[in-house]
């Protein structure tokens, strides 16, 4: 008779679960690969039905996200030939670059709200999950689900309030009100998920980095930190994903110099309506961010994530 573990999965149980995944990860992916087929086909082709699969690639779709275009006479394309291939592919409509468009700087929005919040609410969230973690604080099951109660409620029954606080203020479409703003709706994350990491630190370390005459901020920054990184860049990725993909305060809040991509993407119009091609360009340059910082850090983020799932 051969050995046989229950906890070993069977030849049969192991291709299952393989299959399974392979499937999860086709479905899930399908959508990102057609955003990013769609920024490179012409509008004609992004419209067509049923939907095209093989088309001929073009840049028409980034060229008209960082661009403005005007229409122009016949007399003045004549007289003014395109000079580079990107001024070439706006001539086939009749029409001339006339300047750059603002995605540019609601990128660059994006990463300052979203970066911004992110390493704001990771180092508050700290600080408090440490207090909540090792001190004996009044109140401290109250005070944790009075926290973690912020974000139970949806975003549009505090909409208003919030407009009307910013707008008394003056935080209304700057850079800094919409930090504060993520940075108060992620806090409750941060300090629930890094509050669990820092249980999961034995108190012993610490106080032997206090018997050896460390400062409890020493301890807490040489002992208690290079043990919780895992968590830290764990909750900085869940985080980030929040800030960077809101919509609904950013519609609200901003119009111009703090509004961030995602309410400017769906505003690209070109040539008798929506361009779904610039749309899509643009959707797809605002993943990378987010996917290379994750991509980066994924390591730390698997074993933040199961930190503490097996305990001795």
């Amino acid at each position: 008779m051969s050995a046989w573990s229950i906890t070993e999965p069977t030849p049969r149980q192991k291709w299952v679960a393989g299959t399974l995944v392979v499937l999860y990860a086709v479905i899930t992916i399908i959508p990102l690969i057609w955003i990013v087929a769609t920024g490179f086909k012409s509008p004609a082709d992004a419209i067509s039905y049923p939907p095209k699969v093989l088309f001929d690639p073009t840049l028409e779709g980034y060229v008209n996200l960082f661009t403005t275009r005007t229409r122009q006479t016949q007399e003045y394309l004549e007289a003014n030939p395109p000079q580079t291939w990107y001024e070439e592919i706006v001539r086939q409509y009749d029409m001339v670059i006339a300047g750059p468009s603002r995605y540019g700087e609601r990128f660059v929005n994006s990463i300052i709200i979203g970066f911004g919040s992110t390493f704001l609410s990771v180092f508050l969230g700290t600080l408090a999950a440490y207090a909540f973690s090792r001190f004996k604080v009044p109140l401290k099951d109250d005070l944790l689900f009075f926290i973690l109660s912020t974000r139970m409620m949806p975003p549009i029954a505090v909409a208003i309030p919030i407009f009307l606080m910013f707008r008394t203020l003056g935080l209304s479409d700057t850079h800094l009100g919409m930090i504060l703003l993520y940075t108060a709706v992620n806090i409750s994350l941060a300090v629930w998920l890094l509050k669990g990491f820092m249980d999961e630190i034995p108190r012993e370390y610490e106080e032997a980095a206090l018997i050896d005459g460390y400062t409890r901020f020493q301890a807490f920054r040489k002992v208690v930190l290079p043990q919780a990184t895992t968590g830290i860049v764990a909750t900085a990725i869940f985080c980030l994903i929040f800030a960077w993909n809101e919509y609904a305060f950013a519609v609200l809040l901003t119009s111009g110099t703090a509004q961030t991509a995602p309410p400017f993407i769906p505003t690209i119009i070109g040539v008798g309506g929506q361009d779904w091609p610039a749309v899509a360009a643009g959707a797809t340059l605002f993943l990378l961010p987010v996917l290379v910082f994750t991509v980066f850090l994924r390591k730390h983020l698997l074993r933040g994530i199961t930190f503490g799932a097996v305990r001795k």
